[in-house]
């Protein structure tokens, strides 16, 4: 944490102040305090289709699975796990060769088939630091929160910070915290090909650089758009995915170009921007990453997770 001992927090997302501890809280639930407590779960027989359904209504990459008699935790379904099982991973067997590439049957399988379930959590009990640090140390962009019994409290994410944090990081630089090396794609990818990327490299976004053409050579560094989980996601979910659909093919679906789906109008951000200031435009945006671009070239990214570790530093 920051050497001085707090940090007031002083974005209030209607709950007031809060002071970011750098020793373990003595108070039962500290990080009560900036989760989300009204957590929207699904049972582990819903299919893979409703769940990317109440994923995108909701706005969320991720959704705990629970037992509707025990309400206890027993998973959690992810934009990643769903990307896997486009075509990302392991989790493409189940369309590719339980159901043949039939998409229609392999979208209505139960989302215990694909959902991860040695899931991270954290206590009632646990502090805000001890939540900082287990998402950075574990990778995660969140933390389901259960009780004693194991039934789900709440739920903290990366983004919950970065809306706190607006404001308050005045000092630190994009620049000092982005990642500089950045893996691209081009417009002409397929949707099979940017979800095996993303799952590959852990990458929830993926500038799109160049410009679609017949040749292999796109115009270098020059971004185009920007293709993310959700984007995927939500293609799945809005029933988009079905509108292209001429057989049943999964193939077909998923050979849909990454032009059709991805965002074309790039926020982005320099590299001597203030992190506090990304923070304001993530949570107006709606967000969670922005390219860093000097010059129309790009020279890096800085998401949410940065954020995290700039909280930590």
């Amino acid at each position: 944490m920051r050497k001085r001992q707090t940090i007031n927090l002083v974005k209030s997302m209607d709950r007031g102040p809060l002071e970011f501890e750098t020793h373990e809280s003595q108070h039962e639930g500290d990080v009560m305090s900036i989760a989300t407590k009204k957590v929207v779960t699904a049972p582990q027989t819903a299919t893979i289709k409703e769940a990317a359904e109440i994923m995108v209504k909701n706005k969320f990459r991720r959704l705990p699975i629970t037992d509707p008699g025990s309400e206890k935790l027993l998973g959690i379904v992810t934009s990643m796990d769903i990307l896997d099982f486009l075509g990302g991973g392991d989790k493409y067997k189940i369309l590719e060769e339980k159901h043949q590439d039939n998409f229609s049957a392999a979208i209505n399988e139960p989302v215990r088939k694909i959902m991860t379930r040695e899931v991270e959590t954290i206590n009632t009990r646990d502090s805000i630091t001890g939540a900082v640090t287990k998402m950075i140390s574990k990778g995660v962009g969140a933390l389901p929160i259960v009780d004693a019994q194991h039934k789900i409290a709440g739920i903290v994410s990366e983004r919950d910070f970065v809306l706190l944090m607006a404001g308050v990081l005045t000092d630190e630089k994009v620049e000092d915290y982005m990642h500089n090396q950045v893996i691209t794609t081009t417009p002409g990818t397929r949707i099979e090909g940017a979800s095996k990327i993303m799952v590959r490299n852990k990458l929830r976004r993926i500038p799109v650089v160049g410009e679609e053409r017949k040749t292999p050579h796109p115009e270098e560094d020059k971004i185009v758009g920007i293709v993310t989980a959700t984007d995927i996601l939500e293609f799945l979910g809005k029933n988009s995915a079905f509108e292209h659909m001429i057989t049943n093919s999964g193939e077909e679906i998923l050979n849909t170009t990454i032009t059709e789906i991805m965002e074309s109008q790039v926020i982005t951000a320099s590299g001597t921007a203030r992190l506090g200031d990304i923070c304001d435009i993530m949570e107006e945006k709606g967000i969670g990453g922005l390219p860093v671009v000097q010059n129309g070239e790009l020279q890096g990214i800085i998401t949410e997770s940065d954020i995290l570790r700039a909280v930590s530093s």
